[in-house]
């Protein structure tokens, strides 16, 4: 699991859910400051402390990079069957890419700004997807889809394409 920011809250309910069904879960949480790492005591009794890795860009608390960087060490060393994130798109951008990299199942929760919730305004839409109605959760292969605007572009509350970071 990779969550990024208040990403993490829907990626531990997960966590929990999936301890009793998996082997091993590791969850790699990033942030940009300590104060912002979000649950990070819950998931470690979740993960164990070897399992947990955190990282804050400021390097106030784990390791001084984006979750992205642990995040590609893993998966050269270890074989994992599938990755979930929640965060950032452009942090998923890059969690996709990995994933594609190494041939991981990959599903993202995503977030965008929803206004009328019922799939007519367009100002959710990620490629063909709307995420009030299709998601909010993509497959790797729906991500695949959309990635010229995926981790690229937003849409503001009028429905036009704004970039990202």
């Amino acid at each position: 699991m990779v969550g990024g920011g208040t990403g993490t809250a829907p990626l531990l309910f997960l966590a929990k859910k999936l301890t009793s069904k998996t082997i091993k879960l590791v969850f790699v949480i990033g942030a940009k400051t300590k104060k912002e790492l979000l649950f990070i005591d819950k998931l470690e009794e979740i993960c164990g402390k070897r399992d947990l890795v955190a990282t804050t860009e400021d390097g106030s608390y784990g390791i001084k990079c984006l979750a992205t960087t642990p995040l590609e060490s893993l998966l050269a060393k270890e074989r994992f069957d599938v990755i979930y994130t929640c965060g950032p798109e452009q942090m998923m951008h890059k969690v996709l890419d990995l994933a594609e990299k190494h041939g991981i199942t990959l599903e993202a929760s995503l977030e965008r700004l929803i206004r009328c919730a019922i799939g007519l305004c367009g100002s959710c839409v990620v490629g063909k997807y709307r995420v009030c109605r299709d998601g909010p959760v993509f497959t790797a292969s729906q991500l695949k889809e959309a990635k010229s605007e995926f981790g690229v572009s937003k849409r503001d509350f009028s429905g036009k394409r704004i970039p990202l970071g």
